[in-house]
C-alpha cells in the first residue's frame, strides 16, 4: 500500500529517532572502549594535519607517541592540574564556580576567560573540532559527561597528557619529552613538567624550547602551585568535606 502523506512524516521522525539512538549507543561504546585502548589519534591531531596539507606547510612535522601512565613522571600530572584545573580530582567534569566567574566577568565587560576543565578539554581534543558554536559546546558537554561517567580520573588525565598539543605539531607528553628535552617522560622533573603546562592553552604562541618571560613566570608559578597542592599525592587525595574545620 503506498505511503499516505500523513505516514511520511512519521517515518521521517522514526528514522531520525533511530539514527539518534544509534549515534548515542555508538558514542557510548567508543568512549567505553577508549577507557582501555589508547587512542591512536584525536580529532585535533587530524584537523591540524589536514590544515597543514591544505595550506602547503612544507616545514610542518607531526610528533605523537602514546606513553602509559606508569611511564610518565608523576610531576607531569600534577603540573597539568596545577596550571589548568586545580579542582580536577573533585569535580564531575565541570567547574561551576569557574563558569560563574567567567559569566560575571563577561557581564562586566571584561575579557572572556576560559572555564574549561581538563575533562572538557579531553573531550574536545579527542572527539571535536576547533571553533565556537552552541553545537560544539553541546557535544563537548555530552562527551565530558560520558568520560566522567565511564573513565576514572586517572584515565582522563592519562589521555589528556597524551593528546594535548604542547607545540606546533607536537602532541602529548611522550613527543614533547623527545622533541624538547631529549629524555624519556619518566625523567621529567618539576621545572620541566611545569614548563610543559605553562605553554597551555596556546602552545603555538608560547614555546617550551624558547620560553618567553611570560612562560618563565608561569612556569615558576605552576611549580609553586604544585608544591602548595601537595605534589602528586594531591591527585589521589579524598574530596574535602564541605563545612569541615581544618
Amino acid at each position: 500500500m503506498p505511503s499516505t502523506p500523513r505516514s511520511l512524516p512519521r517515518r521521517i521522525v522514526r528514522l531520525v529517532a533511530t539514527l539518534a539512538v544509534a549515534w548515542l549507543a555508538l558514542s557510548c561504546l567508543v568512549v567505553l572502549v577508549l577507557r582501555f585502548v589508547p587512542p591512536w589519534t584525536s580529532a585535533m591531531m587530524m584537523e591540524r594535519r589536514i590544515e597543514a596539507l591544505a595550506t602547503g606547510e612544507k616545514d610542518f612535522t607531526f610528533h605523537h607517541r602514546w606513553v602509559p601512565w606508569d611511564e610518565v613522571s608523576p610531576q607531569v600530572g600534577i603540573a597539568m592540574v596545577a596550571g589548568e584545573d586545580q579542582k580536577f580530582p573533585f569535580h564531575h567534569g565541570f567547574d561551576v564556580d569557574a563558569i560563574q566567574d567567567a559569566i560575571d566577568a563577561a557581564d562586566e565587560g571584561k575579557r572572556l576567560r576560559g572555564a574549561s576543565t581538563i575533562s572538557q578539554q579531553t573531550a574536545k581534543n579527542l572527539f571535536l573540532w576547533n571553533g565556537r558554536s552552541f553545537v560544539r559546546k553541546g557535544l563537548e558537554a555530552y562527551f565530558t559527561v560520558l568520560i566522567e561517567a565511564l573513565w576514572p580520573k586517572q584515565r582522563i588525565l592519562e589521555v589528556y597528557m597524551n593528546i594535548v598539543e604542547l607545540g606546533d605539531g607536537v602532541y602529548g607528553v611522550g613527543a614533547a619529552s623527545d622533541v624538547f628535552y631529549h629524555v624519556p617522560p619518566s625523567r621529567l622533573d618539576v621545572t620541566r613538567a611545569a614548563r610543559l603546562a605553562a605553554v597551555l592553552p596556546n602552545p603555538r604562541r608560547f614555546r617550551v624550547d624558547a620560553p618567553s618571560a611570560y612562560v618563565q613566570r608561569r612556569t615558576a608559578w605552576i611549580a609553586q602551585q604544585m608544591g602548595q597542592l601537595g605534589g602528586p599525592g594531591y591527585l589521589t587525595r579524598p574530596a574535602p568535606v564541605k563545612g569541615r574545620v581544618r
